[in-house]
């Protein structure tokens, strides 16, 4: 079994995630230290440990991950986690697709929003005051990414 590295970003990568970041979703700032699992996969670390401790600290023992998950780079664009559209809320000032109630529901259900989108690509998706995560906006619907295990049970089926 191979496990991929932690890669922390040097300031020039973090640099160049954040402009990614601010051309998608208005972002100008990243607080703390990320964190690249594979090629794909990007953390947030905010703990006490430091670049050297963490590095040292990989290679003694395996670490899944070090920090809250905050999204994944893709062919399109980043697609931020629930935790990482909320932790970057602030700033998100781009691309954001606000759900009425019912639309809620069904996205923290797990299913497709359907509706006209002016906005193509990955969107933050939010109701009222919060993120709700990424979806990927086409001009009919916006695909929903929630994991199973995060969506609410739609209590209106017997099962």
């Amino acid at each position: 079994m191979k496990f991929e590295n932690l890669k922390i970003l040097n300031a020039k990568e973090k640099a160049e995630l954040v402009r990614k970041l601010r051309l998608q979703f208005g972002i100008k700032k990243i607080p703390g230290t990320i964190i690249m699992r594979g090629k794909e996969r990007i953390f947030l670390f905010t703990g006490n440990l430091g670049n050297s401790e963490l590095k040292r600290l990989e290679k003694t023992t395996f670490i899944e991950r070090a920090g809250v998950y905050l999204g994944k780079e893709e062919e399109y664009g980043i697609r931020l986690s629930i935790e990482g559209s909320q932790i970057l809320k602030n700033d998100i000032s781009k691309n954001v697709v606000e759900l009425n109630e019912d639309e809620a529901r069904t996205w923290m259900q797990g299913h497709e929003v359907l509706r006209k989108n002016d906005t193509t690509g990955f969107v933050a998706i939010k109701y009222e005051d919060d993120f709700l995560g990424t979806g990927k906006a086409s001009a009919e619907k916006i695909t929903n990414f929630i994991p199973k295990s995060r969506r609410l049970k739609d209590k209106t089926i017997e099962t």
